[in-house]
């Protein structure tokens, strides 16, 4: 299992899977997705959008990116008016303001951290959230089957979570400067329990990220 060298914690965590159920982004995730009401949902819409970029940045540089030739990469299904509804200033449901309601400190710096002017880096961080979820779905399975784990092990997960959607997925990986998904960080900082501030853990992750692709 590859990991990052991690700073010792005193305590161990019983079911940490369960609480990874209820983090800010796996409910923002079960609410968009799980709505079967419309007959092509806003999480349809944004799911277009998300494999558009996706596929634009394995072929090609993220800095080239442009809403219109995400618009193109859409097709059928894009257009300037759907884009502006899953990503930019007046976006639905964007990720980043689920943080900024929850209104804790820690959710908060999160939110800080991952707010962007521009409507296709907003796009790009929510596409690596839904390009990792398979992994990160996977890592709770095994920490819940797991049982009773150090803060250690954990981070230990995260990490090796990341390593396997980095090589697997490297130029979005690589993106925005080795910007790790939202969620890896929110979940960094459930384990350390108010111990590492939001900068921290995205650095640390970021340089994770690097050494291991």
């Amino acid at each position: 299992m590859s990991m990052t060298t991690l700073a010792p914690h005193p305590t161990a965590t019983p079911d940490f899977g369960k609480e990874l159920a209820f983090t800010v982004v796996s409910r923002w995730h079960r609410k968009l997705s799980a709505n079967p009401t419309a007959k092509r949902s806003h999480w349809r819409t944004k799911t277009v959008y998300f494999d558009a970029v996706a596929s634009l940045v394995a072929t090609g540089s993220a800095n080239q990116l442009t809403w219109k030739s995400i618009v193109d990469a859409a097709a059928p299904h894009g257009s300037r008016s759907t884009f502006y509804e899953v990503a930019g200033a007046h976006a639905r449901h964007p990720l980043v303001e689920a943080f900024i309601g929850e209104g804790h400190t820690d959710s908060i710096q999160v939110a800080l951290e991952y707010r962007r002017s521009d409507a296709v880096a907003q796009l790009l961080d929510e596409t690596k959230v839904w390009s990792y979820w398979s992994f990160r779905e996977r890592m709770v399975k095994d920490i819940s089957a797991a049982g009773p784990l150090s803060p250690e092990a954990l981070e230990a997960h995260v990490c090796d979570s990341l390593t396997r959607w980095s090589r697997a997925k490297q130029p979005l990986a690589a993106a925005l400067g080795h910007t790790p998904p939202i969620c890896a960080v929110e979940d960094l900082m459930l384990i350390r329990k108010g111990r590492i501030t939001a900068v921290r853990a995205v650095a640390q992750l970021t340089d994770h990220l690097r050494r291991t692709m």
